[in-house]
Protein backbone atom coordinates (compact mmCIF):
# COMPACT_ATOMS: atom_id res chain seq x y z
CA UNK A 1 0.00 0.00 0.00
CA UNK A 2 1.70 3.19 -1.19
CA UNK A 3 1.81 5.41 1.57
CA UNK A 4 2.72 9.27 2.06
CA UNK A 5 4.46 8.91 5.53
CA UNK A 6 4.63 13.07 6.19
CA UNK A 7 0.40 13.44 5.69
CA UNK A 8 -0.59 10.04 7.33
CA UNK A 9 -2.77 9.48 4.11
CA UNK A 10 -2.36 6.21 2.26
CA UNK A 11 -2.39 7.64 -1.71
CA UNK A 12 -3.47 4.23 -3.02
CA UNK A 13 -6.86 4.46 -1.20
CA UNK A 14 -7.33 8.10 -2.11
CA UNK A 15 -6.72 6.98 -5.61
CA UNK A 16 -10.33 5.04 -4.69
CA UNK A 17 -11.59 8.39 -5.00
CA UNK A 18 -11.19 8.79 -8.67
CA UNK A 19 -12.12 5.23 -9.34
CA UNK A 20 -15.83 6.18 -7.11
CA UNK A 21 -16.64 9.12 -9.19
CA UNK A 22 -15.58 7.94 -12.66
CA UNK A 23 -17.67 4.48 -11.81
CA UNK A 24 -20.74 5.39 -9.99
CA UNK A 25 -21.05 9.10 -11.58
CA UNK A 26 -18.86 10.33 -14.22
CA UNK A 27 -19.51 6.97 -16.62
CA UNK A 28 -23.15 6.76 -16.43
CA UNK A 29 -23.55 10.81 -16.80
CA UNK A 30 -24.55 11.12 -13.72
CA UNK A 31 -22.06 14.39 -13.06
CA UNK A 32 -20.26 16.08 -15.71
CA UNK A 33 -16.68 16.20 -13.61
CA UNK A 34 -14.93 16.70 -10.82
CA UNK A 35 -12.05 18.29 -9.18
CA UNK A 36 -10.86 16.64 -5.76
CA UNK A 37 -7.98 17.99 -3.37
CA UNK A 38 -7.02 16.30 0.14
CA UNK A 39 -4.27 18.13 2.36
CA UNK A 40 -3.03 17.69 5.33
CA UNK A 41 -0.67 19.15 7.90
CA UNK A 42 -0.47 22.27 6.11
CA UNK A 43 0.69 20.59 2.37
CA UNK A 44 -2.01 19.25 -0.68
CA UNK A 45 -0.81 15.49 -0.49
CA UNK A 46 -3.44 14.61 -3.60
CA UNK A 47 -5.41 16.19 -6.00
CA UNK A 48 -7.50 14.92 -9.06
CA UNK A 49 -9.19 16.31 -11.87
CA UNK A 50 -11.72 14.16 -14.21
CA UNK A 51 -14.31 13.86 -16.59
CA UNK A 52 -15.65 17.15 -18.36
CA UNK A 53 -16.19 20.57 -17.55
CA UNK A 54 -18.03 21.10 -20.28
CA UNK A 55 -19.74 18.04 -22.31
CA UNK A 56 -21.30 20.04 -24.98
CA UNK A 57 -17.55 20.90 -26.13
CA UNK A 58 -15.76 17.98 -24.88
CA UNK A 59 -13.56 19.95 -22.81
CA UNK A 60 -11.98 17.91 -19.85
CA UNK A 61 -11.93 18.92 -16.53
CA UNK A 62 -8.45 20.56 -15.17
CA UNK A 63 -7.40 21.26 -11.78
CA UNK A 64 -7.44 25.38 -13.02
CA UNK A 65 -11.27 24.96 -14.12
CA UNK A 66 -13.30 27.92 -12.64
CA UNK A 67 -16.43 27.24 -11.08
CA UNK A 68 -19.77 29.00 -9.56
CA UNK A 69 -18.97 27.77 -5.74
CA UNK A 70 -22.89 29.48 -4.95
CA UNK A 71 -22.90 28.93 -1.03
CA UNK A 72 -18.94 28.54 -0.54
CA UNK A 73 -19.24 32.11 -0.56
CA UNK A 74 -21.17 32.45 2.68
CA UNK A 75 -17.58 31.26 4.90
CA UNK A 76 -15.97 34.09 3.19
CA UNK A 77 -18.25 36.61 3.73
CA UNK A 78 -18.71 35.74 7.82
CA UNK A 79 -15.29 35.68 7.61
CA UNK A 80 -15.08 39.32 6.23
CA UNK A 81 -17.12 40.51 8.76
CA UNK A 82 -15.26 38.81 11.58
CA UNK A 83 -12.67 41.01 10.56
CA UNK A 84 -14.43 44.14 11.32
CA UNK A 85 -16.16 42.93 14.82
CA UNK A 86 -11.86 42.78 15.86
CA UNK A 87 -11.92 46.29 14.61
CA UNK A 88 -14.51 46.87 16.70
CA UNK A 89 -17.31 48.00 14.19
CA UNK A 90 -19.80 46.08 15.79
CA UNK A 91 -20.73 43.75 18.28
CA UNK A 92 -22.82 40.43 17.58
CA UNK A 93 -25.91 40.99 20.02
CA UNK A 94 -26.31 44.55 18.15
CA UNK A 95 -29.81 44.55 16.68
CA UNK A 96 -28.86 44.40 13.13
CA UNK A 97 -31.99 47.68 13.04
CA UNK A 98 -28.49 49.80 14.00
CA UNK A 99 -27.07 49.48 11.07
CA UNK A 100 -30.33 48.98 8.74
CA UNK A 101 -32.97 51.42 10.19
CA UNK A 102 -35.71 50.38 8.08
CA UNK A 103 -35.50 47.03 9.97
CA UNK A 104 -36.35 48.57 13.23
CA UNK A 105 -40.14 46.88 13.41
CA UNK A 106 -40.04 43.28 11.74
CA UNK A 107 -43.17 41.63 12.08
CA UNK A 108 -43.66 37.78 11.78
CA UNK A 109 -45.49 36.33 9.52
CA UNK A 110 -49.42 34.79 10.85
CA UNK A 111 -51.48 34.02 7.75
CA UNK A 112 -52.64 35.64 4.68
CA UNK A 113 -50.33 35.76 1.09
CA UNK A 114 -48.30 38.78 -0.44
CA UNK A 115 -49.14 41.44 -0.51
CA UNK A 116 -51.72 40.67 2.20
CA UNK A 117 -50.10 39.25 5.33
CA UNK A 118 -51.17 39.56 8.65
CA UNK A 119 -48.25 39.92 10.89
CA UNK A 120 -47.39 39.75 14.37
CA UNK A 121 -44.93 41.39 16.59
CA UNK A 122 -41.60 39.77 16.99
CA UNK A 123 -40.78 38.63 20.37
CA UNK A 124 -37.04 40.29 20.13
CA UNK A 125 -35.28 42.14 17.70
CA UNK A 126 -33.08 40.35 15.13
CA UNK A 127 -29.30 40.71 16.07
CA UNK A 128 -26.01 40.46 13.99
CA UNK A 129 -25.39 36.65 15.24
CA UNK A 130 -28.94 35.66 14.45
CA UNK A 131 -27.80 36.69 10.82
CA UNK A 132 -24.66 34.86 11.00
CA UNK A 133 -26.58 31.63 12.42
CA UNK A 134 -29.65 31.71 10.25
CA UNK A 135 -31.52 32.06 12.89
CA UNK A 136 -32.99 35.27 11.52
CA UNK A 137 -36.21 34.06 10.64
CA UNK A 138 -35.67 35.19 6.92
CA UNK A 139 -35.74 32.51 4.49
CA UNK A 140 -35.22 31.76 0.22
CA UNK A 141 -37.30 31.48 -2.36
CA UNK A 142 -36.60 28.82 -3.80
CA UNK A 143 -37.52 26.43 -0.49
CA UNK A 144 -40.68 26.59 -2.00
CA UNK A 145 -42.07 25.84 1.40
CA UNK A 146 -44.64 29.03 3.10
CA UNK A 147 -46.30 32.23 1.88
CA UNK A 148 -43.44 33.96 3.07
CA UNK A 149 -40.75 32.49 0.43
CA UNK A 150 -43.29 32.62 -2.43
CA UNK A 151 -43.23 37.05 -1.94
CA UNK A 152 -39.15 36.46 -2.65
CA UNK A 153 -39.46 34.40 -5.06
CA UNK A 154 -42.38 36.97 -6.64
CA UNK A 155 -39.99 40.07 -5.69
CA UNK A 156 -36.91 37.83 -7.21
CA UNK A 157 -35.07 38.20 -3.92
CA UNK A 158 -32.72 35.05 -4.17
CA UNK A 159 -31.18 36.84 -6.99
CA UNK A 160 -31.88 38.82 -10.30
CA UNK A 161 -30.31 41.24 -12.85
CA UNK A 162 -32.20 44.47 -11.26
CA UNK A 163 -31.67 43.74 -7.59
CA UNK A 164 -28.91 45.35 -5.84
CA UNK A 165 -27.85 44.74 -1.99
CA UNK A 166 -29.82 48.05 -1.52
CA UNK A 167 -32.77 46.88 -2.97
CA UNK A 168 -32.65 43.68 -1.28
CA UNK A 169 -32.73 44.92 2.33
CA UNK A 170 -35.38 47.49 1.42
CA UNK A 171 -37.67 44.82 0.03
CA UNK A 172 -36.77 42.48 3.33
CA UNK A 173 -38.17 45.24 5.42
CA UNK A 174 -41.52 45.04 3.90
CA UNK A 175 -42.07 41.66 4.50
CA UNK A 176 -42.39 39.30 7.79
CA UNK A 177 -40.01 36.89 8.88
CA UNK A 178 -40.82 33.46 9.13
CA UNK A 179 -40.33 33.46 13.02
CA UNK A 180 -38.74 35.53 15.66
CA UNK A 181 -35.46 35.53 15.89
CA UNK A 182 -33.33 33.69 17.79
CA UNK A 183 -36.45 30.54 18.22
CA UNK A 184 -35.41 28.42 15.07
CA UNK A 185 -33.05 27.57 12.30
CA UNK A 186 -33.57 28.26 8.55
CA UNK A 187 -31.71 28.66 5.90
CA UNK A 188 -31.86 31.86 4.20
CA UNK A 189 -31.15 35.28 2.28
CA UNK A 190 -28.81 36.37 5.75
CA UNK A 191 -25.56 35.80 4.32
CA UNK A 192 -26.72 38.32 1.93
CA UNK A 193 -27.45 40.93 4.58
CA UNK A 194 -24.47 40.36 6.20
CA UNK A 195 -22.91 41.46 2.92
CA UNK A 196 -24.52 44.48 2.79
CA UNK A 197 -23.70 45.18 6.62
CA UNK A 198 -19.46 44.53 5.61
CA UNK A 199 -20.79 47.24 2.87
CA UNK A 200 -22.14 49.69 5.68
CA UNK A 201 -19.39 49.13 8.14
CA UNK A 202 -16.48 49.08 5.55
CA UNK A 203 -17.62 51.62 3.41
CA UNK A 204 -15.93 49.50 0.80
CA UNK A 205 -18.18 47.67 -2.19
CA UNK A 206 -18.57 44.02 -0.94
CA UNK A 207 -16.19 42.84 -4.45
CA UNK A 208 -13.30 45.73 -2.92
CA UNK A 209 -13.11 44.63 0.55
CA UNK A 210 -13.01 41.19 -0.73
CA UNK A 211 -10.10 41.51 -2.88
CA UNK A 212 -7.89 44.17 -0.45
CA UNK A 213 -8.68 42.03 2.75
CA UNK A 214 -9.06 38.23 1.57
CA UNK A 215 -7.93 37.58 -1.92
CA UNK A 216 -5.05 39.58 -2.50
CA UNK A 217 -3.31 38.68 0.92
CA UNK A 218 -3.78 35.06 0.39
CA UNK A 219 -3.46 35.02 -3.09
CA UNK A 220 -6.56 33.95 -4.72
CA UNK A 221 -6.30 35.49 -7.91
CA UNK A 222 -8.76 33.45 -9.52
CA UNK A 223 -11.96 33.89 -7.05
CA UNK A 224 -14.25 36.60 -7.94
CA UNK A 225 -17.94 37.69 -8.79
CA UNK A 226 -17.40 37.13 -12.35
CA UNK A 227 -15.25 35.70 -14.99
CA UNK A 228 -12.62 37.54 -16.68
CA UNK A 229 -11.97 37.29 -20.32
CA UNK A 230 -8.97 35.59 -20.19
CA UNK A 231 -10.37 33.29 -17.40
CA UNK A 232 -13.35 32.02 -19.69
CA UNK A 233 -11.81 29.10 -21.03
CA UNK A 234 -11.22 28.09 -17.95
CA UNK A 235 -15.05 28.13 -16.43
CA UNK A 236 -17.02 24.90 -16.30
CA UNK A 237 -20.78 24.16 -17.78
CA UNK A 238 -23.26 23.67 -14.99
CA UNK A 239 -25.79 21.43 -15.27
CA UNK A 240 -28.97 20.55 -13.53
CA UNK A 241 -30.51 16.91 -12.54
CA UNK A 242 -32.65 15.44 -14.14
CA UNK A 243 -35.12 12.65 -12.98
CA UNK A 244 -33.73 9.38 -14.02
CA UNK A 245 -30.58 10.42 -13.07
CA UNK A 246 -29.53 12.19 -15.95
CA UNK A 247 -28.50 15.67 -16.48
CA UNK A 248 -29.05 18.60 -18.56
CA UNK A 249 -26.71 21.75 -19.34
CA UNK A 250 -28.11 24.64 -16.89
CA UNK A 251 -25.85 27.36 -17.51
CA UNK A 252 -23.51 27.42 -20.17
CA UNK A 253 -19.74 29.05 -20.14
CA UNK A 254 -19.83 30.87 -23.14
CA UNK A 255 -23.22 32.98 -22.41
CA UNK A 256 -23.19 32.79 -18.32
CA UNK A 257 -24.78 35.96 -16.65
CA UNK A 258 -21.03 35.64 -14.69
CA UNK A 259 -19.35 36.86 -17.84
CA UNK A 260 -20.47 40.61 -16.55
CA UNK A 261 -19.78 41.73 -13.40
CA UNK A 262 -22.87 41.43 -11.58
CA UNK A 263 -25.32 44.53 -10.11
CA UNK A 264 -25.85 42.42 -7.15
CA UNK A 265 -23.06 41.25 -4.94
CA UNK A 266 -24.27 38.35 -3.40
CA UNK A 267 -22.56 37.60 -0.43
CA UNK A 268 -24.90 34.49 -0.18
CA UNK A 269 -23.89 32.42 -3.17
CA UNK A 270 -22.19 35.00 -6.07
CA UNK A 271 -18.19 33.93 -6.16
CA UNK A 272 -16.54 32.04 -8.73
CA UNK A 273 -13.25 30.00 -7.56
CA UNK A 274 -10.74 27.17 -8.53
CA UNK A 275 -9.98 24.86 -6.43
CA UNK A 276 -6.24 25.78 -5.26
CA UNK A 277 -7.69 29.34 -4.67
CA UNK A 278 -10.36 27.84 -2.67
CA UNK A 279 -7.25 25.97 -0.86
CA UNK A 280 -5.96 28.63 0.28
CA UNK A 281 -8.93 30.11 2.42
CA UNK A 282 -10.04 26.52 4.04
CA UNK A 283 -6.04 26.26 4.53
CA UNK A 284 -6.13 29.54 6.06
CA UNK A 285 -9.05 28.32 8.28
CA UNK A 286 -7.63 24.74 9.19
CA UNK A 287 -4.21 26.81 10.54
CA UNK A 288 -5.82 29.66 12.91
CA UNK A 289 -6.58 32.41 10.39
CA UNK A 290 -3.28 32.38 8.58
CA UNK A 291 -1.64 30.81 5.41
CA UNK A 292 1.87 31.60 4.18
CA UNK A 293 2.68 34.20 6.52
CA UNK A 294 -0.89 36.46 5.83
CA UNK A 295 -3.12 36.61 8.49
CA UNK A 296 -6.89 37.23 8.11
CA UNK A 297 -8.34 36.74 11.32
CA UNK A 298 -7.36 36.02 14.86
CA UNK A 299 -6.97 32.54 15.86
CA UNK A 300 -9.62 33.37 18.75
CA UNK A 301 -12.04 34.86 16.74
CA UNK A 302 -11.44 31.81 14.19
CA UNK A 303 -12.27 29.38 17.53
CA UNK A 304 -15.12 31.51 18.60
CA UNK A 305 -16.55 31.34 14.98
CA UNK A 306 -16.09 27.38 15.33
CA UNK A 307 -18.16 26.81 17.78
CA UNK A 308 -21.87 25.33 17.88
CA UNK A 309 -23.94 29.22 18.31
CA UNK A 310 -27.37 27.63 17.96
CA UNK A 311 -29.22 28.67 21.35
CA UNK A 312 -28.33 26.21 24.19
CA UNK A 313 -26.02 24.33 22.38
CA UNK A 314 -28.75 22.50 20.38
CA UNK A 315 -28.44 20.81 17.02
CA UNK A 316 -30.02 21.03 13.86
CA UNK A 317 -32.42 18.94 13.98
CA UNK A 318 -33.57 20.68 17.16
CA UNK A 319 -34.36 23.94 15.24
CA UNK A 320 -34.32 23.37 11.97
CA UNK A 321 -37.93 24.13 10.59
CA UNK A 322 -37.22 24.16 6.45
CA UNK A 323 -35.96 20.78 4.63
CA UNK A 324 -32.77 22.38 2.93
CA UNK A 325 -29.70 23.00 4.05
CA UNK A 326 -25.79 22.08 2.45
CA UNK A 327 -24.89 19.49 5.34
CA UNK A 328 -26.84 17.01 6.90
CA UNK A 329 -28.60 18.09 9.76
CA UNK A 330 -28.08 14.74 12.40
CA UNK A 331 -24.72 15.45 14.58
CA UNK A 332 -24.62 19.32 13.40
CA UNK A 333 -24.55 22.71 15.08
CA UNK A 334 -23.85 25.76 13.83
CA UNK A 335 -21.47 28.62 13.83
CA UNK A 336 -20.63 31.73 12.88
CA UNK A 337 -20.95 31.10 8.94
CA UNK A 338 -20.90 27.36 8.75
CA UNK A 339 -22.02 24.04 10.30
CA UNK A 340 -19.92 22.72 13.02
CA UNK A 341 -20.10 18.84 13.74
CA UNK A 342 -20.87 18.30 17.38
CA UNK A 343 -21.32 14.33 17.75
CA UNK A 344 -19.57 12.06 14.98
CA UNK A 345 -21.96 8.89 16.00
CA UNK A 346 -24.96 10.71 15.63
CA UNK A 347 -23.81 11.89 12.08
CA UNK A 348 -24.11 8.91 10.36
CA UNK A 349 -20.40 10.07 9.23
CA UNK A 350 -16.38 9.34 9.98
CA UNK A 351 -14.97 12.62 11.04
CA UNK A 352 -14.42 14.27 14.24
CA UNK A 353 -16.13 16.61 16.59
CA UNK A 354 -14.98 20.23 15.65
CA UNK A 355 -15.15 19.44 12.49
CA UNK A 356 -16.68 22.63 10.20
CA UNK A 357 -17.31 23.48 6.19
CA UNK A 358 -19.95 24.40 3.98
CA UNK A 359 -21.26 23.41 0.50
CA UNK A 360 -23.05 25.30 -2.88
CA UNK A 361 -25.84 24.93 -4.76
CA UNK A 362 -23.96 23.03 -7.71
CA UNK A 363 -22.64 20.20 -5.37
CA UNK A 364 -19.08 22.21 -4.26
CA UNK A 365 -18.13 21.43 -0.48
CA UNK A 366 -15.23 21.15 1.41
CA UNK A 367 -14.94 20.76 4.94
CA UNK A 368 -11.90 21.32 7.76
CA UNK A 369 -11.07 18.88 10.72
CA UNK A 370 -8.82 20.47 12.69
CA UNK A 371 -7.99 17.69 14.81
CA UNK A 372 -6.45 15.60 12.16
CA UNK A 373 -5.27 19.04 10.21
CA UNK A 374 -7.20 18.05 7.36
CA UNK A 375 -8.81 20.19 4.33
CA UNK A 376 -10.78 18.41 1.95
CA UNK A 377 -12.27 20.26 -1.24
CA UNK A 378 -14.71 18.92 -3.90
CA UNK A 379 -15.64 21.01 -7.18
CA UNK A 380 -18.21 19.73 -9.69
CA UNK A 381 -21.09 21.92 -11.54
CA UNK A 382 -24.41 20.22 -10.86
CA UNK A 383 -27.52 20.95 -9.52
CA UNK A 384 -29.16 20.97 -7.13
CA UNK A 385 -26.70 19.72 -4.04
CA UNK A 386 -29.13 17.21 -2.77
CA UNK A 387 -29.53 15.11 -6.09
CA UNK A 388 -26.90 12.35 -4.73
CA UNK A 389 -24.84 11.64 -1.45
CA UNK A 390 -21.61 12.31 -2.75
CA UNK A 391 -20.64 14.67 0.22
CA UNK A 392 -21.03 11.70 2.06
CA UNK A 393 -19.08 9.03 0.66
CA UNK A 394 -16.24 11.42 -0.43
CA UNK A 395 -15.77 11.49 3.70
CA UNK A 396 -15.96 7.54 4.04
CA UNK A 397 -13.31 7.82 1.25
CA UNK A 398 -10.72 10.16 2.65
CA UNK A 399 -10.93 9.05 6.62
CA UNK A 400 -10.58 5.64 4.90
CA UNK A 401 -7.18 6.85 3.31
CA UNK A 402 -5.55 7.51 7.10
CA UNK A 403 -2.78 5.14 8.22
Amino acid sequence: MSENIASGLSINALDRITRHFDERYIQPGKLPGAVTLVARHGKVVWTQAQGSMDIERSRPMQRDTLFRIYSMTKPVTSIAMMQLYEQGKFLLNDPVHKYIPSWHNLRVYKSGGYPDFETGPATKAMTIRDLMTHTSGLTYGFTERTEVDAAYRKLKLDGSSILTLEKLVERLAELPLEFSPGTAWNYSVSTDVLGYLVEVLSGKPLDEYFEDHIFQPLGMTDTGFHVKPEQQHRFAACYLYQPGDTMKLQDDPERSKYLKHPRFLSGGGGLVSTIDDYHKFAQALCQGGEYQGQRIIGRKTLEFMRRNHLPDNKDLPALSIGGFSETPYQGSGFGLGFSVKTDVASSHTVGSEGEFGWGGLASTSFFIDPEEDLVVIFMTQLMPSSSYPIRQELRALVYGSMT
